[in-house]
């Protein structure tokens, strides 16, 4: 027996109990001789020419939580693991590229992909054979996981020259598709000759996406494409007088789309944020996992939406993403953890759902009415009766059914909602993976930043401020950034996404907040991402660093999926610093990648939507804006969420605190944007400029607002400045 503290004894304990990784830790003690990704097990593999089984998942992952009960806690399969293989666990969310690159090998070799995702490697580390989840014995046409080991290890013996081969072939194919993405456009023509067009295309194929009746795009599974629903949101603004049945069309996108989702079971109706998917098409009932990721981007398409079409419910949504983010996955030292299970007492979902007796005993005499307005029945909408909470009507319409206003209506099921939520507090609660990611906390940064801009509220950019703080203290050491920390430690190498939004997190503070530290930070991250993970054509960037270990591939930063990919992000941190600092490096650079990927922009728009934003971006006739006045100053605040409260996404704002011109540490020279601007007659100024050159200043808040209103929704495209809207077909 080995004593893993004072109160707890397990029968085995693996090498992964030294890690910091909450998905490492929980197959700590299986009786499988686990090994982290590293030098160790590798030269194993080596020195006994033995396969490696590579197993990836993540905390949060239900099937994950499955395959490990049936067949890592099993003793019989853990015997047949450890004699014929060297075994490997992975966190994906920890180790990303080797996720990128043995999925793709998977879905190779099967034609789909998911996790858990078990992989077999030579130990030239060349995959050979792979799927995602493996029953305990055959079941569903699927095989045993037993029966796999045991096939896979007497091929190994008898037939090596044959997996040999088949690994070579996987291997060369993994090779050829990163080198064919390097290449122009894999030599598929843009559909337009002018970017604009292209752009204005790509936004429509979303139309024959979109699911008009519940909104989302495509049928079941659903999840919510936030960087589609963007480029949707932009070509509602857009499309103006010239096509008001496209402004229309895309309206409806938008409206439907964040309407459906927040009504759904996806959204936690009485704890706030969102769900990963819903595995309907209806919103209705989620794969109840709760990532940081998610939240932090629907956060944005929410208040997005707000700013576009002011309906305050948006809003509202948007805060309880910020409610439930602060209170069950913020920590003591300011930072995110990564995600909630969707399992609790091994049953999926099981934390969240309600019956009617539930109901009854939390509300009493409320619980009929709730009932109604949740849709919690007898018979239920989920597993053994239960219910998953959702809205059924519209908030306007259940008002009006129950005869009040919509203020009133939330008034009223206020203080039902805190019960329910206190209630269901006691339960035993979902599992909670608490490291750290720098990616996925810089997009909540991002999002507080907008919660910010849209309530007004202080706290909201205190967190931020904490947050950013964090990963400066913790995860940054010069201009470099790790990617994960956990059990009180920072660990591994960053990748590009990690650059890619913090950078993006540190602009959007430098816009709402006058710390001469957040422009300065984003130049050195830029520069060193551009320096560390730019491929050699110079028109995108790899995912790893050029001082990253060696592996199978060196994967790219291409495509956006359910979080954005490096390379859309760091083209729009390259267009955004190039009107800070009028370098055309950045400029230039961002040009070629836009250039390099815009074939696939009407080909395969759902993969590349944030790069289609990204390139909007550039190519739209956009604003600079500076905000000059103390951070002290009420009026400077008020003049600062004017300019936040107008949908003007391809707007560049920073704020520039007169107190710092004085400090040994103030901006940035590179700054060229804020040269030569100075408050007027003392007052906070507001300086809206195009290509450095500016408007008058403006000191009053009232010609702001007029100003900035005039603006909204008339970006003009530099190549077109006669026309008020995109050219469209």
């Amino acid at each position: 027996m080995v004593e893993a503290d004072s109160t707890t004894t397990y029968a085995h304990t693996n090498r992964l109990a030294h890690e910091t990784s909450t998905y490492l830790l929980q197959h700590a003690h299986n009786p499988v001789d686990w090994y982290p990704w590293g030098k160790e097990a590798i030269d194993k593999s080596r020195k006994e020419d033995k396969p490696i089984l590579l197993s990836i998942g993540y905390a949060a992952c239900h099937w994950c939580h499955v395959m490990e009960h049936e067949s890592f806690e099993d003793e019989k399969t853990a015997q047949l693991m450890n004699a014929n293989f060297v075994c490997i666990k992975v966190d994906r969310e920890e180790r990303t590229d080797l996720d990128e690159i043995y999925m793709k090998a998977v879905q190779l070799m099967t034609g789909h992909g998911g996790w858990p995702m078990t992989v077999f490697l030579t130990p030239e580390l060349r995959p050979f054979f792979g799927g995602t989840y493996f029953p305990p014995e055959d079941r569903h046409g699927m095989p045993g996981f037993k029966r796999v080991l045991l096939s896979l290890a007497e091929t190994w013996r008898n037939k090596r020259a044959d997996i040999n081969e088949s690994a070579k072939e996987i291997s060369e194919h993994l090779l050829s598709f990163e080198k064919a993405v390097g290449q122009k456009g894999l030599k598929i023509k843009p559909e337009h000759e002018k970017l604009s067009d292209n752009i204005s295309a790509a936004g429509q194929k979303f139309l024959t996406l979109f699911d008009n009746q519940w909104g989302g795009f495509g049928s079941s599974p659903k999840f919510p494409h936030t960087f589609s629903i963007d480029v949707c949101m932009r070509s509602a603004a857009y499309l103006c007088e010239k096509t008001p049945s496209l402004k229309e069309s895309f309206s409806q996108v938008v409206s439907t789309t964040l309407d459906k989702m927040a009504y759904g079971g996806i959204n936690d109706q009485i704890g706030g944020g969102f769900a990963r998917y819903s595995v309907d098409r209806y919103w209705l009932v989620p794969h109840f996992e709760k990532m940081l990721y998610d939240n932090a981007l629907l956060c944005k398409s929410y208040i997005d939406g707000y700013f576009l079409m002011g309906r305050d419910y948006w809003l509202a949504v948007a805060e309880e993403i910020l409610k439930f983010t602060g209170r069950e996955l913020e920590n003591v030292q300011g930072a995110f953890f990564s995600s909630l299970d969707a399992d609790s007492e091994g049953e999926e979902g099981k934390f969240y759902v309600f019956t009617p007796s539930q109901l009854e005993e939390a509300l009493g005499s409320e619980a009929d009415w709730v009932g109604k307005v949740y849709g919690v029945t007898k018979t239920g909408n989920f597993e053994h009766g239960t219910s998953v909470l959702h809205l059924t009507d519209s908030p306007e319409d259940l008002a009006t059914a129950s005869k009040l206003s919509v203020s009133a209506f939330w008034q009223k099921l206020a203080p039902s909602r805190e019960k329910l939520l206190s209630a269901r507090s006691k339960r035993v609660r979902p599992g909670r993976d608490e490291k750290v990611l720098t990616s996925w906390n810089s997009l909540m940064i991002s999002a507080y930043v907008e919660g910010y801009k849209a309530a007004g509220k202080p706290e909201y950019l205190a967190t931020a401020v904490r947050t950013a703080h964090f990963i400066q203290k913790e995860l940054m050491k010069g201009d470099r950034l790790l990617r994960t920390w956990g059990q009180g430690k920072a660990r591994l190498n960053g990748y590009a996404d990690d650059y890619a939004y913090f950078v993006q997190a540190l602009l959007d503070l430098a816009s709402v907040d006058s710390n001469p530290i957040w422009t300065k930070d984003a130049i050195s991250l830029t520069d060193s991402m551009i320096n560390h993970f730019s491929d050699q054509e110079k028109v995108g960037f790899y995912y790893t660093s050029d001082d990253h270990e060696e592996l199978l591939t060196r994967p790219r930063a291409n495509f956006d999926s359910s979080i954005p990919s490096a390379t859309s992000v760091a083209t729009s941190n390259l267009i955004r610093l190039s009107k800070l600092t009028d370098k055309k490096s950045y400029r230039q650079r961002a040009e070629k990648i836009v250039d390099h990927y815009l074939p696939f922009f009407t080909k395969m728009p759902d993969q590349f939507a944030n790069l289609i934003a990204a390139a909007d971006f550039g190519e739209a006739k956009s604003t600079e804006i500076v905000l000059v006045g103390k951070k002290d100053d009420k009026s400077t605040q008020a003049m600062l969420f004017e300019i936040h409260r107008h949908y003007l996404p391809n707007k560049v704002v920073v704020w520039k605190d007169p107190s710092f011109d004085q400090e040994p540490n103030g901006y940035s020279p590179e700054l060229v944007l804020l040269q030569e601007r100075v408050a007027m007659h003392d007052k906070p100024t507001v300086y809206i400029c195009e290509n450095y050159t500016c408007d008058a200043p403006i000191t009053d808040p009232e010609t702001l607002r007029t100003k900035l209103a005039a603006m909204a929704f008339k970006m003009v495209y530099a190549e077109n400045e006669e026309e008020l809207a995109r050219p469209t077909k």
